[in-house]
């Protein structure tokens, strides 16, 4: 069973604008289509370490991005087996 987080977002402007920042940080994370266990108004959503997951979110608020949400989500066989909100 595995373990990811997630990012997701207000808009996709929003996503667009943390992806260009991010680009010169040093986490690990990739922009994906938000899973379907996850409700969002965007369309994409920004997957990570789950020990990162709380530094990049209060990065991105310092840096003024709108944040939806912040997610964990325990998947098996892509099916998600449940989905926990951080904030």
């Amino acid at each position: 069973m595995g373990q990811n987080c997630y990012i997701t977002f207000s808009s996709i402007h929003q996503a667009i604008r943390a992806e260009k920042l991010l680009e010169k940080k040093r986490y690990a994370y990739k922009m994906v289509p938000v899973p379907r266990s996850i409700s969002s108004s965007c369309g994409s959503a920004l997957q990570c370490t789950c020990q990162d997951i709380t530094a990049l979110g209060n990065f991105l608020g310092d840096k003024n991005i709108e944040i939806e949400g912040l997610y964990r989500v325990k998947e098996a066989k892509l099916r998600a087996l449940s989905v926990e909100k951080l904030s």
